[in-house]
């Protein structure tokens, strides 16, 4: 397989694209969001694996399809920036074409690409300074910001402007909590309660044991539990 010949577009109105994976992650119930390629596709990515191995870019790109808004929520929340999910969006499915042909189908297809999708994120979390900021602002194509929350409206009967600020303010707590954990802590927590992954899955994405990512969510689950002890 060319290693180099193929590259992910994201379309034309990626940035709404991308809000739309925000709203997503609000509105899924937690046990099963990020579950999509868990439930009903396996088979069906063996035989597209198989044919991509062989050099079929088509049946590549339809594992794409499956996986992209995934991978688009899962970067995002954990980068909390367009740009940066982009990138993130962008490499590793560079990366999991590239490797592709070293795939020995010991794991799901889902586990691989959340693994190097989390890779990636570890490394953008680790290498970057963490922003100060509370609010969980990211940018769009133009350099410009936007609140994340902002783009999850409230559909609830009886929603009220006063509520709808409430869950904007605690949104910010929660995402400042957040950051304060360890990499590697929160991309536990959030695999774990954003995508809505079992423990195991989790150890094996970020190649360790469940029981070691049951502590790590301890932990995790502590420290939050202490920074938001104030709320009620």
């Amino acid at each position: 397989m060319p290693a180099d010949s193929y590259a992910v577009a994201i379309p034309v109105g990626g940035n709404s694209r991308l809000r739309r994976a925000a709203q997503g992650s609000g509105n899924q119930n937690p046990t099963v969001r990020g579950s999509l390629a868990a439930q009903g596709n396996r088979i069906d990515d063996t035989s597209l694996i198989r044919e991509a191995q062989q050099g079929n870019r088509a049946a590549f790109e339809v594992l794409v399809r499956h996986y992209d808004q995934s991978v688009l929520r899962l970067a995002l929340h954990l980068t909390g920036s367009e740009s940066d999910a982009q990138d993130v969006y962008q490499e590793a499915f560079l990366k999991a074409y590239k490797n592709l042909g070293s795939f020995r189908f010991e794991c799901s297809f889902y586990t691989w690409i959340y693994r190097i999708v989390t890779n990636l994120c570890l490394d953008h979390l680790r290498k970057k300074q963490v922003r100060k900021e509370d609010a969980p602002v990211a940018k769009d194509a133009s350099g410009g910001e936007y609140d994340l929350l902002e783009q999850v409206p409230d559909g609830r009967a009886g929603a009220s402007p006063e509520r709808d600020l409430m869950r904007r303010e605690l949104g910010k707590r929660i995402h400042g909590a957040l950051e304060k954990l360890t990499p590697r802590e929160r991309m536990v927590f959030e695999l774990k309660h954003y995508q809505g992954l079992k423990l195991r899955t989790v150890g094996e994405i970020l190649h360790t044991t469940e029981e070691t990512a049951k502590n790590t969510l301890f932990r995790a689950t502590q420290k939050l539990r202490g920074a938001l002890a104030d709320v009620r």
